[in-house]
């Protein structure tokens, strides 16, 4: 719209451009290191997965976890399970259903205590 702005922009500064010819930029890559060094591409190994165990909870978890390991869904399943019936679900069970070690249970037992909701009755409470 102004014809002096316009002017100003494609106006050739030659102060500029003989600085920028003084402008030298180089760049290199880094060498290229192997590793292993003996050139032969072992096989990975794969690692065993189960199929959870989900139950009404399904479409909130993944569906397959590496043996030894449990999704958080399970975690929580079983110790509400181990909370509501310690008889029943016992260290032992857990760990034959989702394939955990022992040692293992027992501290997840011990140190991981599910979330208990409980309301005061009302007349207990403090008046504000």
């Amino acid at each position: 719209d102004h014809p002096e702005i316009q002017e100003e922009i494609y106006r050739k500064d030659d102060r500029l451009l003989a600085l920028l010819k003084d402008v030298y930029v180089e760049s290199r890559d880094p060498p290229v290191q192997v590793k292993g060094g003996s050139g032969e591409h072992l096989p990975c190994k794969q690692e065993e997965k189960r199929l959870t165990k989900l139950g009404h909870l399904g479409d909130l978890d993944v569906k397959k976890v590496p043996k030894g390991k449990i999704s958080i869904v399970e975690a929580l399943t079983l110790l509400n399970n181990h909370k509501l019936n310690p008889q029943i679900w016992t260290a032992e069970k857990i760990a034959v259903e989702y394939s955990l070690e022992l040692k293992e249970v027992n501290s997840l037992l011990e140190f991981f205590i599910p979330f208990v909701v409980q309301e005061f009755p009302k007349e207990t409470k403090k008046a504000i």
